[in-house]
């Protein structure tokens, strides 16, 4: 069974970072793929940023240049370093996993069945 858990999340104001944390208890961090989602008052979930263990890694627009993704394998972790946060990027942020690697890792809902609870993160303007 695999557990995920985030943490990092907390209120910074506009310009500030942040880093999140996913830590994926049983994960086997050799085949595998996580993604961040987010959701906003009022708004669909989105996908955010996506890394997988062939190397490969996505962001959504709004993101690029702002937020990166790494992994700890050592640590069964993944890292979202967020930098030059604005308001919109205000919301509740998710970490999801699936076991099995994608080369190109993009954030389908249904292709992650490992959700943590979620963390979050609200930028002041």
């Amino acid at each position: 069974e695999v557990q995920v858990v985030e943490s990092g999340g907390g209120l910074v104001q506009a310009g500030g970072s942040l880093r999140l944390s996913c830590a994926a208890a049983g994960l086997a961090f050799d085949d595998y793929a996580i993604c961040w989602f987010r959701q906003a008052p009022g708004k669909e979930r989105e996908g955010v940023s996506c890394i997988s263990s062939t190397g490969n890694e996505y962001y959504t627009d709004s993101v690029k240049g702002r937020f990166t993704i790494s992994s700890d394998n050592a640590k069964n972790t993944v890292h979202l370093q967020m930098d030059s946060l604005k308001p919109e990027d205000t919301a509740v942020y998710y970490c999801a996993a699936r076991a099995r690697a994608v080369v190109h890792p993009h954030p389908l809902r249904w292709e992650y069945p490992y959700w943590g609870q979620g963390t979050q993160v609200t930028v002041s303007s």
